[in-house]
């Protein structure tokens, strides 16, 4: 039996849709050494030019081993038929073609199938292999449209998962040993505008399930945090980390990158959150065009004004397609990465002084051993280092005394 080998690059929805892939194969075997693989399945990601990069370096490096290459996820649309007539791919896989992968593996001739931007998974994942939470995707595409993204093209417009179906992969996967759940998509706050529901509405359907411990979500954006979500924020299930995508802070820029948000509002929303004692990450983009010394200094000094203690941050990468490409106020690469540096900093001071403010018990799903120490994180989504000679793993530990330290928390048990 042929060996399959299964990389994934990018998002939390490319995990999933990775273990969607891997549930569907019969007649492989799924190994977990990509160096023993005879075929190897790229689940990509096209976000940034470093993440084509990465892409095409596994791809190039996969190729002259001798495996047969598959290309799927974002990537497939925007790099898939150069790469195949290039010869270093064997098959391109869109996204709604994943329920074939099985019968698309055994093909003897090289193919493209990228099928269509419009449906949505009919099929749920039972497991995920190497996993402590379940990653679960409630919805595709996204209908905003951003000026430097390039994803709706690649994902299409926003369509959201039924809602028996997520229901009913939950239960499943509470009956399996999972606890810990993580909803994904492309833009989750849009979950249900097409079905006259919301996410909030999702939400307390789903903490209604025997099992569910905790509840974590992908990004969602400012404009998308309605009262049906609000409702929920103070259950037990719901993990007190919210990750709220702002992109940026100066109102031109915004505007320059047509966001939906302002930044009035997002103060206010960040604000309001933090009294409820939430930890608060966002998104954010510097060297943006249009990103000028005078609108730098402005976003710097409001970013301060957010109680902003994670951070997924990004120097701007131009994607070909998208608006933000043909504008020409363009910032000098240094310049933008002392920006990011910037932002960096702020926030790393600001999740130590979060953890030192916040100095409570907290509860701890255990996900790995690592350099002597079971690792997991805690419901504001810190991490904690814990010493034990007892094996924690996939448990559930409530810690009160620990140690803070500069970038995680640690303990002794």
């Amino acid at each position: 039996m042929k060996k399959v080998y299964f990389k994934t690059f990018g998002c939390r929805t490319n995990i999933y849709d990775t273990e969607l892939m891997i549930n569907q194969i019969k007649d492989f075997e799924v190994t977990k050494d990509e160096h023993e693989a005879d075929i190897i399945v790229v689940n990509s990601c096209t976000v940034t030019n470093g993440a084509d990069s990465g892409v095409r370096n596994f791809i190039n490096s996969a190729s002259k081993r001798g495996a047969r290459v598959i290309v799927s996820g974002c990537g497939a649309y925007e790099q898939g038929k150069i790469l195949q007539e290039d010869g270093k791919i064997f098959g391109v896989l869109g996204h709604s073609n994943k329920h074939k992968i099985n019968s698309l593996l055994k093909k003897n001739s090289p193919f493209i199938q990228l099928g269509n931007l419009t449906s949505i998974d009919e099929n749920i994942v039972t497991k995920f292999h190497g996993k402590t939470k379940a990653f679960l995707k409630i919805q595709e595409g996204c209908n905003f449209r951003c000026s430097y993204c390039i994803i709706p093209y690649v994902r299409g417009n926003s369509r959201s998962q039924d809602e028996n179906l997520i229901l009913q992969q939950i239960k499943s996967l509470t009956q399996k040993g999972y606890s810990e759940f993580v909803l994904t998509g492309t833009n989750i706050g849009s979950y249900g505008q097409d079905k006259k529901t919301s996410l909030g509405r999702l939400l307390q359907k789903i903490g209604k399930i025997k099992g569910v411990k905790r509840l974590r979500l992908g990004s969602i954006e400012p404009v998308q945090i309605d009262e049906s979500f609000k409702e929920i924020l103070d259950e037990s299930w719901m993990e007190r980390h919210l990750h709220i995508a702002l992109q940026h802070t100066n109102e031109e820029v915004l505007k320059i990158m047509r966001r939906r948000n302002r930044l009035k509002e997002d103060l206010k929303l960040f604000l309001d959150l933090s009294q409820r004692g939430f930890a608060l990450g966002t998104d954010y983009i510097v060297g943006h065009p249009g990103e000028s010394e005078e609108r730098w200094k402005d976003a710097l000094k409001n970013f301060k004004l957010f109680p902003i203690s994670h951070i997924h941050s990004f120097i701007y990468s131009k994607r070909n397609g998208t608006p933000s490409a043909q504008m020409k106020e363009e910032v000098a690469h240094q310049k933008a990465k002392n920006r990011l540096k910037q932002i960096e900093n702020i926030v790393k001071q600001n999740n130590f002084n979060f953890r030192m403010a916040n100095k409570k018990p907290l509860n701890v799903h255990v996900e790995s051993f690592k350099r002597g120490f079971f690792q997991g994180y805690d419901q504001f989504y810190n991490q904690m280092l814990i010493n034990s000679n007892e094996n924690l793993l996939k448990s559930w530990v409530n810690i009160e005394n620990y140690n803070i330290k500069e970038d995680y928390n640690e303990a002794s048990i």
